[in-house]
């Protein structure tokens, strides 16, 4: 079973929505039955509603299923409803982007593309610090809960049984001078560290790489459950855009796989980023 509540209240969904598709009704049907209403029902089945235990009960009723299934449901919901070690830290992590913390804890796999700045999971705290400061709409209790959020967030990388990561990041990200130039050096040599561990495999796509199939940043997760499927997750200054459907997957996987393949390999990417280093040190 996933971990995060997040993911919980993700695997409910998609295991009430399953449950009614194969009953072969609608939402407005199911709700009827139950004297609620057919808005209640999908927001149930797209994660956007609390659901009690109570009301696994009784949709398990109407769509007669097992105990065993019954009593799984419920532990979802119930498990659903519990906060995630970032969620204390209050208005420091927006909610749009506190849903994709809550799935990139579970995640088997991450692979993500970055054009103008390094992914916040290879962060060096300075770099991250400075990147919330220069926004100048976060206060200054709020940049340092999100900075403590972000370097939590990268413990992921070398836990046990940790994520498979692949980044694909543009050359600009490298070049894009945030703060100074040692802040800068810093975060290139914590960059060539986190490429150490085994988990992870960085590429960088050079200027001279030729036309990029992808034109933003984005990023696939992957889950090590079959029934959770994968997710594309593209974010912006105030929210985010979360796409679940096997077209949006299947198109920004060919887009990541395009990517990789015009980007310089692993053992050519660490003698690039070195390279920059040098640069940095001049």
């Amino acid at each position: 079973m996933a971990g995060s509540p997040t993911a919980r209240r993700r695997r409910l969904s998609i295991e009430l929505k399953k449950l009614r598709e194969t009953n072969g009704s609608t939402c407005a049907q199911v709700g009827a039955a139950l004297d609620w209403s057919g808005s209640k029902v999908n927001r149930m089945e797209t994660g956007s509603g609390r659901v009690q235990p109570s009301d696994i009960d009784a949709l398990c009723r109407f769509y007669e299923t097992s105990d065993e299934l019954r009593e799984f449901l419920k532990t979802l919901a119930r498990q659903a409803k519990t906060r995630g070690w970032w969620q204390v830290h209050g208005s420091g992590v927006p909610e749009w982007f506190s849903i994709y913390i809550g799935l990139e804890q579970d995640a088997s796999t991450v692979r993500q593309h970055q054009c103008e700045l390094v992914p916040g999971l290879m962060q060096t705290e300075a770099y991250a610090r400075e990147l919330h400061t220069c926004g100048k709409y976060m206060s200054p209790e709020d940049i340092e809960r999100a900075v403590r959020v972000r370097l939590e967030r990268q413990t992921m990388l070398t836990r046990a049984g940790g994520p498979d990561c692949w980044f694909v990041l543009s050359e600009a990200a490298l070049r894009r001078v945030v703060g100074d130039r040692p802040l800068m050096r810093a975060q290139l040599e914590y960059l060539l560290d986190v490429v150490e561990h085994p988990g992870v495999t960085l590429q960088v796509l050079t200027f001279d790489a030729g036309t990029s199939p992808a034109v933003g940043p984005f990023t696939i997760l992957g889950f090590p459950d079959p029934e959770d499927l994968d997710v594309v997750y593209r974010d912006g200054i105030t929210d985010a855009m979360y796409l679940e459907g096997e077209p949006h997957v299947r198109e920004y996987t060919h887009a990541f796989d395009q990517l990789r393949a015009a980007a310089l390999s692993p053992r050519r990417t660490v003698e690039f980023v070195k390279k920059v280093v040098k640069e940095y040190a001049q």
